[in-house]
């Protein structure tokens, strides 16, 4: 089956960087695109950063200048730069494949989300 797993989350302070990673295995064929999204408790899962799979990027306007999501076709990865951090980026944060061609058909995936915690 095909499952997305994330890391590189943790603890840094305001204004510090951290880099995330997400994978996707699994009998994969294709994704059509792949991002971040984020989710603090209590509060709604908001969206982070897409990337195409020809390197098209967006970002939300919470992130716009600080973020940077970056994509491995060929492994099947996607990453998101975290620079000048803030407080309010303290997030569970969800890898998501959408599009994704596999042995059975096409559906989206999510991975289980990894930690990120700024300090002020």
């Amino acid at each position: 089956q095909v499952q997305l797993v994330e890391s590189g989350g943790g603890l840094v302070q305001a204004g510090g960087s951290l880099r995330l990673s997400c994978a996707a295995s699994g009998s994969i064929f294709s994704i059509r695109a792949m991002g971040w999204y984020r989710q603090a408790p209590g509060k709604q899962r908001e969206w982070v950063a897409a990337i195409t799979g020809g390197g098209s990027a967006n970002y939300g306007d919470s992130v716009k200048g600080r973020f940077t999501i970056s994509r491995n076709n060929n492994k099947n990865m996607v990453y998101l730069q975290m620079n000048s951090l803030k407080p309010e980026d303290t997030a569970v944060y969800y890898c998501n494949a959408l599009g994704v061609v596999y042995d059975g058909g096409v559906r989206d995936y999510w991975g289980q989300g990894t930690q990120v915690t700024v300090s002020s």
